[in-house]
C-alpha cells in the first residue's frame, strides 16, 4: 500500500514539474512528449489536485488561469479515462455532455465557414458572415451551461475540499464570455465589415472564441466530469438535477427525468421557500398569479372529472366568472342549448379523438376567439380541459410590421 502511495506522490510531483515547465515557456507538445515518456498516462483527478496544490503553494491564480489552455494542450491524449464512470440519461453530468455535443455542432459548422473565407466572393462573404452570426448567437447559450457549473456543481465540489475547478475554470468561463461578447459585437453590423477585414476578424476574434469553447469542453469531459462523478454522491447530484431548471439549459432540452434509486422523496430548497417548482423553472404563488392575470387571455381549467378548478382574473375579462363556480360541473355553467357541444368536446378529448376545438364570434362589436385544449400529462393521460378566450379585434387590424418601440 505504501508503494502505491509513493508512486502516486511521485506521479503528481512529475506532473507538477511538467506544468511548471509550461509556465516557464516550454512548448506544450514538448511537455506532452515528456509526460507520455515518463508517466505513460495521467489519471484525470491528478490534474485538478496538482493545479490546486500549485495555487496553495503560491503560484498566482491569474497565472494558472492564463496558462490553463497550455495545460490541456499538453494533456491531450495523455489522460487515463479507463476507470471513468458514465452518467445515465437525464443525469446532470449527461446533460452537460449532451449540451457539449450541441456546442460542438455549432463550432464544426463555424470551422467550415472559416475555411470558406479565402475562397469566397464579396457576396458569398456576406452570406458566410450572416451564417456565422447565427451560429455565434447560438453559442451565447453556453452562458447557462457555465452558470450551472458555477452555481450548482462547483459549490458541491468545494464541500469536498475541491476548489481548483471553481478557481481556474470560472476564470476561463469569464474569458470566454468576453470573447463571445467581442465576437457578437463584431458581427452585429455586417454591412460595416469590408471583405478585406474578414480574414483578420476570423483569425483574431472568431476563431479564438470557438477554440476556447472547444478547449473547455475537453477540460470538462476529460477532467472535471469524471472527477465529479467519483466525488459527489447521488443525493448531491439529485440536488443539482432539481435546481438545474432554475438556471436553464444550453442548446439541449433534457427530456429524461432522473432520480437515483433508493432516494427518499424530499422537499427541495425552492419548495421550502414557497416556490412552485416546474420542469422549466420555478415561480412563487404571487409571481404565478401575476403572470396568469397579466397575459391578454381568459383561461379556465376544468379537471378530468369535468369540475371547474381554476380561472384567471385579468383586468379586462371577456366572459364573467365568479368563484362560486369552483368545484361545479362545467356542464352546469352552460345553457342547456350548448351543453351537448360541451359534452362532445370533452368526450372527444377524453377518448383522444381530438386535441383542440376552436370557435370565433362577434360580440358587442368585438371579435372573440375561443379555443379549447386537451391537457395531458407526460404519459399522455388526460388531466382536463383548458378554455382560452381572447379579444382579437385590434390584432385583426394589424398590417405590415412594427420594428421600433412604440408605446
Amino acid at each position: 500500500m505504501s508503494d502505491l502511495k509513493n508512486d502516486a506522490m511521485r506521479r503528481k510531483e512529475t506532473l507538477k514539474h511538467m506544468i511548471l515547465q509550461l509556465h516557464e515557456g516550454q512548448a506544450p507538445e514538448a511537455v506532452k512528449d515528456q509526460l507520455v515518456r515518463l508517466l505513460g498516462s495521467v489519471p484525470y483527478n491528478d490534474v485538478v489536485e496538482v493545479e490546486q496544490e500549485l495555487i496553495a503553494e503560491g503560484l498566482p491564480e491569474e497565472e494558472v488561469i492564463k496558462l490553463c489552455d497550455l495545460h490541456s494542450q499538453a494533456l491531450h491524449g495523455a489522460l487515463d479515462l479507463t476507470r471513468a464512470k458514465t452518467a445515465p440519461p437525464g443525469h446532470p453530468a449527461d446533460t452537460l455532455i449532451e449540451e457539449n455535443r450541441a456546442l460542438q455542432w455549432e463550432i464544426k459548422r463555424l470551422n467550415q465557414l472559416y475555411k470558406n473565407v479565402s475562397e469566397s466572393s464579396p457576396e458569398e462573404l456576406l452570406e458566410n458572415l450572416s451564417e456565422m452570426k447565427a451560429h455565434f448567437n447560438a453559442l451565447m447559450d453556453v452562458d447557462t451551461h457555465y452558470q450551472r457549473k458555477e452555481n450548482l456543481l462547483f459549490p458541491f465540489l468545494e464541500k469536498h475540499g475541491i476548489t481548483g475547478p471553481s478557481t481556474v475554470m470560472w476564470g476561463k468561463h469569464d474569458e470566454i464570455r468576453i470573447f463571445l461578447k467581442k465576437a457578437t459585437e463584431a458581427l452585429l453590423v455586417l454591412d460595416a465589415i469590408s471583405p478585406d477585414q474578414v480574414p483578420d476578424l476570423v483569425e483574431n476574434v472568431l476563431k479564438p472564441t470557438t477554440t476556447a469553447i472547444d478547449e473547455m469542453i475537453f477540460k470538462e469531459e476529460q477532467i472535471l466530469l469524471p472527477m465529479s462523478l467519483d466525488t459527489l454522491s447521488d443525493t448531491e447530484w439529485y440536488e443539482i438535477f432539481q435546481q438545474s431548471p432554475e438556471i436553464g439549459f444550453c442548446l439541449f432540452d433534457p427530456k429524461t427525468p432522473w432520480k437515483p434509486e433508493g432516494l427518499p422523496d424530499s422537499t427541495t430548497e425552492d419548495n421550502v421557500k414557497g416556490r412552485i417548482v416546474f420542469p422549466s423553472g420555478s415561480l412563487s404563488v404571487a409571481e404565478l398569479t401575476g403572470i396568469l392575470n397579466t397575459v391578454p387571455v381568459d383561461m379556465t381549467f376544468v379537471d378530468k372529472d369535468d369540475a371547474v378548478r381554476f380561472f384567471t382574473q385579468g383586468k379586462e375579462r371577456i366572459f364573467n366568472r365568479n368563484r362560486a363556480i369552483i368545484g361545479r360541473k362545467v356542464q352546469q355553467c352552460h345553457p342547456m342549448s350548448s351543453v351537448h357541444v360541451v359534452e362532445k368536446i370533452l368526450g372527444d378529448f377524453k377518448s383522444g379523438k381530438q386535441e383542440q376545438a376552436a370557435f370565433w364570434i362577434e360580440m358587442n362589436g368585438r371579435f372573440i376567439h375561443i379555443e379549447y385544449f386537451a391537457v395531458k400529462d407526460e404519459n399522455g393521460d388526460y388531466l382536463g380541459c383548458l378554455e382560452v378566450s381572447q379579444d382579437l379585434t385590434e390584432k385583426r387590424k394589424l398590417e405590415g410590421e412594427q420594428r421600433l418601440l412604440n408605446y
